[in-house]
């Protein structure tokens, strides 16, 4: 499974805080999310940082 942050992201980093492996913040102050598939131990926090997001920006990639 891999994660997708998309043009509604509004740089609140919440993301960021919650899963640093996996997300991370533009230099245009958006989180970016990297583009590989999440490791086993870092799924249930890149879910919780999904469910987090406040604007429903991540989205999951099959």
């Amino acid at each position: 499974m891999r994660y997708f942050v998309n043009d509604t992201c509004i740089g609140c980093g919440l993301c960021e805080s919650t899963c640093p492996e996996i997300f991370s913040m533009s230099e245009e102050g958006t989180a970016v999310a990297k583009d590989e598939d999440v490791p086993e131990e870092q799924l249930a926090a890149a879910a919780e940082a999904k469910e987090g997001c406040p604007v429903g920006a991540i989205e999951e990639v099959q």
